[in-house]
């Protein structure tokens, strides 16, 4: 499975910014969807998954409220988008596939796209 993310940008505080991740080859047994980001310094972190079958979703708490995962038109494509951004949401932000929602399964990843928030 390849994964390709975009959409990353520069954005101003509070503003709002839409992450694509489009999946291709053997998707069948990687069908949770799913963002992690990586802070300056930090370690990478689970933000958001979702189910491709179902549309069930599961969120972290610092974007709860904030954002919107969701299946997109196309086959295999699904969305990001977050709201009243902060300059802590400032990371790369990598789109990955899994099995389950499990964080230790998402083992198959994109490469990143930067988002950086202007305060």
């Amino acid at each position: 499975v390849q994964l390709q993310a975009s959409g990353g940008g520069l954005v101003q505080t509070g503003g709002s910014l839409t992450l694509s991740c489009a999946a291709s080859g053997r998707t069948a047994n990687l069908p949770i969807m799913g963002w992690f980001r990586q802070a300056p310094g930090k370690e990478r972190e689970y933000v958001a998954a979702i189910d491709m079958r179902t549309g069930s979703t599961t969120y972290e708490d610092f974007v709860w409220n904030r954002a919107v995962i969701r299946r997109g038109v196309a086959e295999n494509a699904m969305s990001l988008e977050i709201n009243n951004l902060k300059p802590e949401d400032t990371a790369v932000y990598y789109c990955a596939a899994s099995p389950s929602f499990a964080k230790d399964d998402f083992r198959t990843w994109g490469q990143g796209t930067l988002v950086t928030v202007s305060s």
